[in-house]
C-alpha cells in the first residue's frame, strides 16, 4: 500500500512554506549527494514565495504542492497562472515550476497530476515549465554537464529530471543552450575589427550603469529590455515595479564596472549585464545567511576578494539597432573589464536553441556550449479532469 500524501501548500502558511522551501536539500544531500548543487538562500526563497514581497504575485495566481512518502518531505511543485503571460500571448497557457522528485514515478505522477488539475479547473488548456516562475527568472531542467557547477541563478538537478517528466507525457517545447567563456582565450581578431569599426561608424559609447543613479539606469534598461526580447520564445514583459525588484536584487551581485549600456548619440539602444558568479561563497553558506553567514558572505566579496568568474545573464539590442555590431562592441567591452578584474571567464546565456542569430555570433566570439535544459510542454486531453 503507498504511503504517498500530497500537501497542498497555501502561501499564507509559513510553516508549510519553510517544508516546500526545505525540499531540495534532501534531494541533493540525500538521494543525488553532489559538489555542485549550490544551496539558495533561505531569507531569498522565503521573500520569493512571499505575496507582499514578490510584485511578480501581484499579476499570478501560485499554488503550491509537496509529496510526502513514509513519513518524508520527498518531491514539491507550483502551479502558475500568469496573467501578464495570458494577455502578452492571448492564450490558455499555464505553467508548472519548482519541481523536485526522487526517481520514482509516482511521485512524479502525482505532483504533475494535481498541478495540471489546478490548471485545467481555471480554464487552461496547456502547461509548460518548469519555470519558476517564468523566463524572466530560473527554468530549465539539466540535461547535460552533471559533473561542473552550475552558473549563478541556473538550475541543477539529478540526471533522472528528463526521463522522469517524459514518462509522464511531458514533451519538449524548447532546449536552451549555456555557453562557457576562457578570458585567456583571445577573442577573435575578426570581432574586434568589427567592433572598433562599428563603434566609430555608428558614434557609439559604451559605459558603466551609474550606481548613484541607479533607478533612472534601470528605465533605461526597462525600455531596451522589453523591446529587445519581445520576439522571442516565451518571452513576457516585465512591469516597472518587477524590473526593479529584480534590479534591486541583481545589484547585489554587480561588480560596478560591469552593468553595461551602448548609447547612440546619447540615446541608450543596448546593454548587457554580466554578474558576479557568488555560487562558490552559496556554497559555504548552506541557505543561511545567519547567525555568521552574512559575516562569510562579506569576506569572501570584500576582503578575500574570491570572485573570479561571472555570467553574463543579458545582452539586448533595441529594434533599428540590430546586425550592426552592437553585440561586438558590448562583448569586447564585457571581455575587457572582465580581464581587468582578474577574472578566469564564466559563461554566458541561456540562448534559445534555435534561435541562430545569436548563437552564431557567441560561437563566433571563441564561446562554446557547456551545457544544455530543457523547457517542457503538455497539452490537456480535452475533457480530462
Amino acid at each position: 500500500m503507498s504511503t504517498l500524501e500530497i500537501v497542498e501548500v497555501p502561501l499564507t502558511d509559513r510553516k508549510l512554506v519553510e517544508r516546500f522551501i526545505r525540499v531540495p536539500w534532501h534531494i541533493h544531500r540525500e538521494l543525488y549527494p553532489n559538489d555542485h548543487w549550490v544551496p539558495p538562500l533561505l531569507m531569498d526563497r522565503r521573500d520569493y514565495l512571499n505575496p507582499r514581497k514578490n510584485p511578480f504575485l501581484e499579476h499570478a495566481d501560485v499554488s503550491l504542492w509537496i509529496a510526502r512518502k513514509h513519513g518524508r518531505d520527498v518531491g514539491r511543485i507550483a502551479a502558475i497562472e500568469d496573467r501578464d503571460w495570458r494577455a502578452f500571448h492571448t492564450d490558455k497557457t499555464g505553467h508548472f515550476g519548482m519541481f523536485e522528485s526522487p526517481d520514482d514515478p509516482e511521485v512524479a505522477s502525482a505532483l504533475l497530476g494535481r498541478a495540471r488539475a489546478w490548471l485545467e479547473r481555471r480554464g487552461l488548456d496547456k502547461m509548460i515549465g518548469p519555470m519558476d516562475f517564468s523566463t524572466n527568472y530560473v527554468c530549465g531542467v539539466l540535461l547535460d554537464a552533471f559533473d561542473r557547477d552550475p552558473g549563478i541563478n541556473m538550475p541543477y538537478n539529478p540526471p533522472w529530471y528528463d526521463s522522469l517528466l517524459t514518462g509522464q507525457g511531458l514533451r519538449q517545447a524548447k532546449d536552451l543552450v549555456q555557453w562557457g567563456i576562457e578570458l585567456s582565450t583571445p577573442i577573435p581578431p575578426r570581432v574586434v575589427r568589427i567592433a572598433k569599426k562599428m563603434r566609430e561608424r555608428e558614434n557609439v559609447r559604451v559605459r558603466a550603469m551609474s550606481f548613484d543613479d541607479w533607478d533612472t539606469e534601470v528605465s533605461r534598461a526597462l525600455e531596451v529590455y522589453n523591446g529587445a526580447w519581445e520576439n522571442n520564445w516565451g518571452f513576457v514583459p516585465v512591469g516597472e515595479k518587477e524590473f526593479r525588484h529584480i534590479a534591486k536584487d541583481l545589484k547585489l551581485v554587480l561588480h560596478p564596472s560591469l552593468p553595461l549600456i551602448a548609447e547612440v548619440d546619447g540615446e541608450p539602444v543596448a546593454f548587457a549585464l554580466t554578474i558576479m558568479n557568488v555560487n562558490p561563497v552559496l556554497k559555504k553558506l548552506d541557505g543561511k545567511l545567519f547567525p555568521f553567514g552574512v559575516l562569510q558572505l562579506v569576506w569572501d566579496l570584500e576582503i578575500a576578494n574570491t570572485v573570479n568568474s561571472g555570467r553574463l545573464i543579458l545582452l539586448g539590442i533595441r529594434e533599428g539597432f540590430r546586425r550592426r555590431g552592437l553585440d561586438s562592441i558590448l562583448f569586447l567591452e564585457m571581455a575587457e573589464r572582465c580581464r581587468a578584474l582578474g577574472w578566469w571567464g564564466g559563461e554566458i546565456g541561456w540562448t534559445l536553441e534555435d534561435n541562430e542569430l545569436v548563437n552564431r555570433a557567441i560561437s563566433n566570439f571563441g564561446c562554446d556550449p557547456v551545457a544544455h535544459y530543457r523547457i517542457y510542454e503538455q497539452v490537456f486531453a480535452k475533457g480530462a479532469a
